[in-house]
């Protein structure tokens, strides 16, 4: 992957996002932004790496657990029968309740099933939740309804996905730590049916505006055997995907692994972004309608 076309170094952008997740003296009222786990992480960016597929089915199919532990492992996160029963009745109870009742229930007794939330945060209906004790969540954030907090990650107890303050994500939107972090900045916007899924890595920067239905990160199979199935050949990861700060992405623009979009970027609705983009670029796809008359 590129370097040079920061305008920060590679490792001073890498530094500064590593130093935002170091433990922080906690104030009331104030959700901490801890996550002492990621400078292990942040070293070695840009090389390809395997990246160990986690065996869903074989493990949903598992015929010597219980259901019940299951389906603990695959949505609690913990095998402790109280996180299983907070979690059961306040997602059951409070989940898809509408109104003004609703609203209320959700932004009281939400947070207790999550690592760390900030206040003033405001929750939609039907919102899907997995591992939420791997999820640190800032002030002042706004989830829509529909939208998947997917925290499982590769890390027993260590935090997945942590989420900056004053940030809005619309409706319908999926955020996947599958075997790697998710960090997203203060003042972000991430519109309507976008999905961050991380193999590698996701960093987004702060007040980064992301229009409806982008893709962000994924993951690569190998193919160099033809007698094998790519499924079953192996995933891997070119790295994270880093987005600096003030950075906007039109509609539905795809940003694979290990992407850097430069700080103050923008990026036009459709394209599909595979290498660096340099800091205060606008990055297009060249395409010209062709009209013609109709008779």
């Amino acid at each position: 992957m590129a370097r040079g076309l920061s305008p920060y170094g590679a490792d001073d952008i890498d530094r500064r996002m590593a130093a935002q997740l170091k433990p922080e003296a906690s104030t009331k009222g104030q959700a901490s932004t801890a996550d002492p786990d990621n400078s292990a992480h942040v070293q070695g960016l840009g090389h390809d790496r395997d990246v160990e597929k986690d065996p869903v089915l074989q493990k949903l199919f598992q015929p010597r657990e219980s259901s019940l532990r299951k389906y603990q492992r695959f949505f609690v996160g913990s095998d402790r029968i109280s996180a299983f029963l907070a979690f059961e009745f306040l997602t059951f109870c409070f989940g898809s309740l509408p109104g003004a009742w609703g609203f209320m229930l959700r932004k009281q007794c939400y947070p207790l099933l999550f690592k760390k939330v900030g206040s003033s945060v405001l929750w939609g209906r039907s919102i899907s939740l997995r591992h939420p004790g791997k999820i640190i969540i800032g002030e002042r954030v706004a989830i829509d309804d529909g939208c998947l907090l997917d925290g499982k990650g590769t890390g027993e107890d260590a935090v997945q996905i942590q989420i900056g303050n004053d940030v809005m994500i619309a409706r319908d939107t999926i955020i996947q730590a599958k075997t790697s972090r998710i960090f997203i900045g203060d003042r972000c916007t991430i519109g309507s049916q976008c999905q961050l899924s991380s193999a590698g890595g996701i960093k987004i920067g702060n007040s980064v505006m992301m229009s409806g239905q982008c893709y962000i990160g994924g993951g690569r199979y190998h193919t160099e055997d033809q007698q094998t199935p790519m499924m079953d050949q192996g995933l891997y990861s070119k790295g994270p995907v880093v987005i600096e700060d003030d950075v906007w992405l039109g509609a539905g623009v795809i940003v694979q692994d290990g992407v850097r979009i430069g700080k103050g970027s923008v990026v036009g609705a459709g394209a599909v972004v595979r290498e660096d983009i340099p800091p205060f670029t606008i990055a297009a796809l060249h395409q010209r309608l062709v009209l013609l008359p109709r008779a």
